[in-house]
């Protein structure tokens, strides 16, 4: 475990509480409601953040171990998520809260045992973007994706 593993792993523990108070205040009515940045209901925006943190997980490890991830493109990304929004579209709040809650701590626990050296290795990400460090990967992947849909959850049920 090296500090900048701590620390961004601290951020990221923030992050995902924040996203898991909102969740448990939500109602019935705005589980249902339409985001108007993905167009899918809340409840379906929560549980694609839920479920795509062990995905980014899987990213951070394979990248902190020097590997080389899969071809991975953004119109793949479009498909997975098209095809994980219809696949879950009755998702409960209780069982997308215990996904979050599961996933959070793997990806927490992961992210405070990476050495400094891990923290520092790049590799590609996305096909065709350039390189991005670990800890590039967990600020602008990781914590950002929760920001920007948990943003759009917000404006969705005005809060």
């Amino acid at each position: 475990m090296g500090a900048k593993g701590e620390a961004l792993a601290k951020q990221f523990e923030a992050k995902a509480q924040e996203a898991a108070t909102l969740l448990g205040k939500l109602s019935d009515a705005d589980w249902k409601k339409t985001t108007s940045e993905e167009k899918w209901s809340v409840g379906v925006v929560a549980h694609h953040v839920a479920g795509s943190l062990e995905g980014i997980a899987g990213m951070i490890k394979t990248v902190a171990a020097g590997q080389a991830t899969p071809p991975f493109t953004m119109d793949m990304l479009h498909a997975m998520n098209a095809k994980h929004a219809k696949e879950h579209s009755t998702c409960t709040k209780a069982e997308t809260l215990a996904l979050h809650t599961k996933n959070a701590a793997a990806t927490a626990a992961l992210v405070r045992g990476l050495s400094d050296a891990e923290v520092a290795k790049s590799g590609t990400v996305l096909t065709g973007m350039p390189p991005m460090s670990v800890e590039q990967i967990v600020r602008a992947i990781l914590i950002n994706h929760i920001d920007e849909h948990y943003r759009s959850i917000r404006a969705a049920v005005g809060r």
